[in-house]
């Protein structure tokens, strides 16, 4: 039987909690520190409460720790572990292998390697910034101590596929939803390049959103002032049964910065998808954790933030991936403009609205413009302020749907385990089992006098205030007892507590007979190796710290797997791709103060390679 997780971002712990009740295996979420999300951390007395709920489930809690670390920073890491392991989380992500240093010498007692855990301390997993996206290393990164890797977002389902094959006892984890760095992640430092925001220490700036001119060796302008290194959002929602197949793991779906009505659509919206496929092979499947739950709503995941859709390279490269006309949400397509009045339109289409709804469309400058509806009567649309380039057969988006917004600022989601209780005589009064848990209650056996099934089925299903529905109450078929209502519901008490245990977890220090050793590999260690920090020169056997934070570099400031000559029809490998005036290279990117960027086509290995001109 294989587990599949769902894997749910959390901003806070709200967004966290949701998550757990809206149906996720697992959650990660960022602690106050060093995390690739600056802007969502977390206290550890949050991180513990998400951790205690989720462990009801059986659910995990996954925290990220996965940025570069320097020198002055080593003890507060330390600490940081330490603390996160005695909260109770199971599994920490890493981009720094100064966390590995400090397992061989045996200054992070408190953490594991996939050589010696044993499910007492939190696992490391390598994050998706160490920049994951070939056999060889995955392979090396299982053989230096990472039980599971996280990888790139640029694989497609034969990548993955041809990973789980040659590496097989490493769990993968692969995103399926939502935004996409157009850089290989961990390989990004445009935005520590341009504005001294470092993308590896959580602070990007997004200069993949911005608007670029781009322009040819002689100065000629070829595209202007477009988001040419802005991606659509993943979705991969119909593709599970894919990646299951290629051998995934855990599917991850992207947005620690997201609000928790995006958390609960979208975590239910997967969950269901995972159902589905566990009651088509109920004998080769099972969820990674336990409850059912029931929803108020029904998800939609167009009605949540996007920025149109894309399955990205799952299928090898496509040319849709990108969205060069706005790097703001879109939302759902609800219809065309049909007719304008002075204070007031209609829409052509089948879609109903309420008053408050957000609506956005192109102009004919082609960018994204947005409105709010001050009142909807039925298709008729009174803005509070009528757009001036609204025309007739625009194409109209919903990026903010009022009625579906105020069924998830509600409790929109209950998750129960389902239990069967065994209610059965012993010698000295009466035993009632559940999930392999037996409690006992003494008292004297009493004959009932008229049939008493139905008030016990009915007392030991009152589970209302718990996490467990009871699904059945089996008895022997000759019970015929007299149990006062009391001492049933001291059974059922008790069955609960012995249910949930006392939620801690046995913290075993890391000895130094079964510390793990590591060597790393003994080359020259360009910036790309991020390495920050003297233990990560230890391991890795450098001479000094060489990351692109500290030192700068002169080679690409992204490596990207979205390419724009391909993007735009020039791809010289395909033969579809032919235009009568021939692009002069080297090309730019050219933001609008004027700064350019060089790229490089890598053919050979399908990369765009960006530069910085000064």
């Amino acid at each position: 039987m294989r587990s599949l997780e769902l894997l749910a971002p959390a901003k806070n712990l709200e967004c966290g909690l949701a998550a757990i009740d809206h149906g996720a295996d697992a959650v990660y979420i960022g602690a106050s520190r060093f995390g690739a999300r600056v802007a969502a951390g977390n206290s550890i007395d949050d991180i513990r409460q998400l951790c205690l709920y989720a462990h009801q489930f059986a659910a995990k809690v996954y925290v990220t720790v996965n940025t570069i670390i320097y020198d002055n920073e080593l003890e507060a890491t330390r600490q940081l572990l330490a603390e996160l392991s005695d909260a109770g989380v199971d599994a920490i992500l890493v981009q720094d292998m100064a966390v590995l240093q400090m397992l061989r010498q045996g200054d992070c007692p408190r953490v594991s390697s996939a050589a010696d855990y044993k499910g007492t301390v939190p696992m490391l997993h390598a994050s998706t910034q160490t920049d994951n996206r070939t056999v060889e290393k995955v392979r090396w990164l299982r053989d230096v101590g990472f039980r599971r890797v996280v990888l790139a977002r640029e694989l497609s389902a034969d990548e993955i596929a041809a990973i789980h094959e040659a590496v097989p006892d490493v769990e993968l984890e692969v995103f399926v939803h939502g935004a996409l760095c157009v850089s290989y992640s961990g390989l990004c430092y445009a935005s520590e390049h341009c504005f001294g925001r470092s993308a590896n220490r959580g602070a990007c700036a997004q200069f993949c959103r911005m608007k670029f001119d781009l322009i040819d060796a002689d100065g000629r302008e070829l595209e202007h002032q477009r988001h040419l290194l802005s991606l659509k959002d993943m979705n991969l929602s119909s593709h599970l049964q894919e990646l299951i197949d290629a051998g995934a793991t855990s599917f991850k779906i992207e947005g620690r910065l997201k609000d928790t009505a995006y958390v609960k659509n979208v975590t239910a919206a997967y969950s269901e998808a995972l159902n589905a496929i566990i009651r088509q092979h109920p004998d080769r499947y099972s969820r990674a954790s336990r409850g059912q739950c029931t929803y108020t709503f029904r998800p939609d995941l167009h009605k949540t933030f996007n920025r149109g859709f894309t399955t990205y390279f799952l299928h090898g490269r496509q040319p849709d991936i990108f969205s060069p006309d706005t790097p703001k949400a879109l939302g759902e397509y609800v219809g065309r403009v049909k007719e304008l009045r002075r204070d007031s339109f209609n829409v052509a289409g089948t879609a109903t609205f309420a008053n408050g709804d957000g609506l956005c469309f192109f102009n004919a400058d082609n960018d994204l413009e947005g409105f709010r509806v001050n009142r909807a009567e039925g298709n008729r649309l009174f803005p509070q302020q009528m757009p001036a380039n609204l025309r007739p057969g625009v194409a109209l988006y919903r990026n903010n749907d009022q009625q579906f917004e105020r069924l998830l600022s509600r409790p929109s989601s209950v998750r129960k385990i389902p239990i069967v209780m065994h209610l059965s005589q012993t010698p000295n009064g009466y035993s009632l089992a559940a999930e392999g848990v037996t409690v006992t209650i003494q008292c004297e056996h009493q004959q009932a006098e008229k049939p008493q099934r139905d008030n016990i089925i009915r007392q030991l299903s009152k589970l209302g205030g718990t996490i467990y529905e009871c699904s059945g109450v089996e008895m022997p078929a000759d019970f015929n007892a007299f149990i006062p209502s009391s001492l049933l519901a001291d059974l059922r008490r008790q069955l609960v507590a012995a249910l949930n245990g006392d939620g801690s977890r046995c913290v075993m220090p890391m000895t130094q007979e079964n510390r793990p050793q590591y060597a790393g590999p003994q080359y020259d260690h360009p910036y790309l190796y991020n390495i920050a920090n003297r233990l990560s020169c230890e391991f890795y056997g450098a001479d000094a710290p060489t990351a692109y934070e500290l030192r700068g570099g002169d080679g690409p400031i992204m490596q990207c797997r979205h390419c724009l000559r391909y993007a735009l029809g020039r791809c010289r490998k395909n033969p579809a791709d032919h235009s009568t005036v021939e692009w002069r290279e080297p090309l730019f990117l050219r933001l609008g103060d004027g700064r350019r960027f060089r790229l490089e086509f890598d053919c050979k290995h399908c990369q765009m390679n960006v530069y910085a001109e000064d």
